[in-house]
This record gives C-alpha cells, sequence and structure tokens, in this order.
C-alpha cells in the first residue's frame, strides 16, 4: 500500500508541475491552430477554446486534467489530431527497448568490473584493476551527448562500422544508443558492487565458508556474489528511470524513433495533452520497475521477508548460510 500511495503521489506531483509548466510558458492554443504562423481569425480561435476547454478558469481546466488522468483518458494531441494512448503506444516499446538493453549492458559491465577488481592478482591484474576503478569514476560523470557525439565520430563518421542514426530494433542502429546510455550507470553501478563485493568477502559468513574448505570460486559465486548484488539490485529501479530521461537525449542525437522524441515535440508545440500523458507513462513505468525491483531483492534474500512480515524462510537458505 504504500508503493501504491507513493505511486499516485508521484502521479500528481508530476502532472501539476508539467501542466502549469506548460500553461506558464505560452498558449496552447498555437498548438491546436497550427502553430506561431497560423492565420486563423477571431471566430475560429473561439470555437478552438470552446472545443477544447481552454474557455474555463485554469484551476477548472487543472481538476479536468487530473479527472482524466485518473482515468487514463488522456484525449487527442492539440498537434497531431491523434489519441495520445495510441501515439503513446506506438514510441512507448521503442523506448523500453532502449532502456532495458542499456541497463542489462550496464550490469553486465559493472559485474564485469567488479569481478576483475575482487579476483585480481599479481601486479599486473592489480594494475588493471586500479585502471578500471579510474574508469569507474570518469564513466560515471560522462555527460551522455558528449558520449553519444564522440561514438557517432569515432564508430559512424570515422570508422564507418555502425550507423549514425537508429531507426527502431535494427541491432546494428541500436548498438550506439545502447552504449551511450549505459556507460555512465555501468560506472555507477561497478563502484557499489565492488565495494559490496569487497564487504561480503571479509564478512563472517565469508570466513566461516572458507573454514570449512570451500574455495575462492565457490566462496565468491554461491556467498559474497549474491550478497554483493543486493544494493545493486535496489539502486536498479533509479538506474532505470535514469536511463528512461536519458533516452530523450539520446533519441534526439541518434534520430531514434520513441517516448524521449515525441515528448520533446510535444513539449515545444506546447501539446499539454501529449506532455501529461507521455510523463504520466513514464512515471507509471519507473513505479513499475521500482516495485520489479523490490520482488526481485525478496527473491535474492529470504532475510527481507521477515523485516517485511512474509513468510520467514528456513534459517538453510538465507543468504550468507
Amino acid at each position: 500500500m504504500a508503493r501504491i500511495g507513493s505511486a499516485l503521489l508521484v502521479v500528481w506531483v508530476v502532472t501539476t508541475v508539467v501542466f502549469f509548466a506548460l500553461r506558464a510558458s505560452g498558449d496552447p492554443l498555437e498548438a491546436i491552430l497550427g502553430g506561431p504562423g497560423s492565420q486563423a481569425g477571431e471566430e475560429a480561435v473561439a470555437r478552438a477554446r470552446e472545443t477544447y476547454g481552454l474557455d474555463q478558469p485554469l484551476i477548472w481546466q487543472y481538476l479536468l486534467l487530473l479527472g482524466r488522468v485518473a482515468t487514463m483518458q488522456l484525449g487527442d494531441s492539440y498537434a497531431r489530431r491523434q489519441s495520445v494512448v495510441d501515439l503513446i503506444a506506438a514510441q512507448l516499446p521503442s523506448t523500453l527497448l532502449l532502456a532495458t538493453l542499456a541497463l542489462v549492458l550496464a550490469w553486465a559491465l559493472a559485474l564485469t568490473g567488479a569481478l576483475i577488481a575482487q579476483t585480481a592478482r599479481g601486479p599486473v591484474a592489480r594494475s588493471f584493476s586500479v585502471f578500471l576503478r579510474g574508469a569507474e569514476v570518469v564513466a560515471t560523470v560522462m555527460p551522455q551527448f558528449w558520449l553519444g557525439a564522440v561514438l557517432i565520430l569515432v564508430f559512424a563518421a570515422g570508422l564507418g562500422v555502425l550507423p549514425a542514426t537508429s531507426s527502431g530494433a535494427d541491432p546494428a542502429g541500436l548498438v550506439l544508443p545502447v552504449v551511450t546510455l549505459a556507460i555512465p550507470i555501468a560506472g555507477f553501478l561497478a563502484q557499489v558492487m565492488r565495494d559490496s563485493l569487497a564487504e561480503a568477502d571479509a564478512a563472517p559468513f565469508a570466513t566461516t565458508a572458507r573454514s570449512r574448505g570451500a574455495s575462492e570460486t565457490r566462496v565468491l559465486l554461491r556467498h559474497t556474489l549474491r550478497h554483493a548484488s543486493l544494493p545493486v539490485l535496489a539502486l536498479s529501479g533509479w538506474a532505470y528511470g535514469s536511463l528512461l530521461s536519458g533516452a530523450v537525449v539520446v533519441e534526439t542525437l541518434f534520430a531514434r524513433p520513441g517516448l524521449g522524441r515525441l515528448l520533446i515535440d510535444g513539449a515545444m508545440q506546447r501539446d499539454v495533452p501529449l506532455v501529461i500523458g507521455a510523463v504520466v507513462v513514464v512515471a507509471l513505468v519507473y513505479i513499475v520497475v521500482l516495485v520489479v525491483g523490490d520482488a526481485l531483492e525478496l527473491l535474492v534474500d529470504p532475510r527481507l521477508r521477515r523485516g517485511r512480515g512474509v513468510v520467514s524462510p528456513p534459517a538453510d537458505v538465507a543468504v550468507g548460510s
């Protein structure tokens, strides 16, 4: 119930901020009548205001909007004259595919870096581990628009091995956008996983496992890695939300269709129903991801169920046992 209450609060705040921000930036009637260069007469303007309810007091328009959001009756786009739900449904899969692949790649890079750092033996391996730590820090502060531009210059314009633009689910076209999104998140997740792995490796349960004759590989795979993945799992919901917001930049940079570009176009045209619909859907997706993240945490660490009043697991299945 707490998660549902938080979800409703987030949707209400997002809807309120976006509505008043768009109305403060100008009259949405421009989008309805075809843009700033429209030559519509006074009669057409008055009819449009009445049709779209823009002749009503602002607070009443706001309350009507909340009612539509609550029932997911998002209406038609001012500029495109199409159902907002249909427009979002056509673009959402592309953005979800991009964000999901980027999260998978970020996890893979973070896990690889953490394992190399944890198992490094000898001067060469330790030097490489130090290099990876520096690379993680650089990756976390790397702006996505800059990283994407560099990748386009190197792999598209320079080497010519990958396309600079991306459309649909074409594997070659997905590579550069996915890498652009994944690298900053991978740097952050790698730091968290490496620290968690080192902490778990020094924990009493790892020492106990070694004293019972378990090999270092078994301790890592059976005990410490599972324990170290919990903080990263908890951060993955936030990471997915960050990837969705980053998709706005990446889809624009790579001329890729998706919810991000739809949102940008709607904001530029002051298309209130379209922008509100896109933002609400992104918020809902983010909330669903958080709920899935919670479920995965419970699956990985049964001890959490006891803390949340769920069925207590047998002691021999707890992490580190």
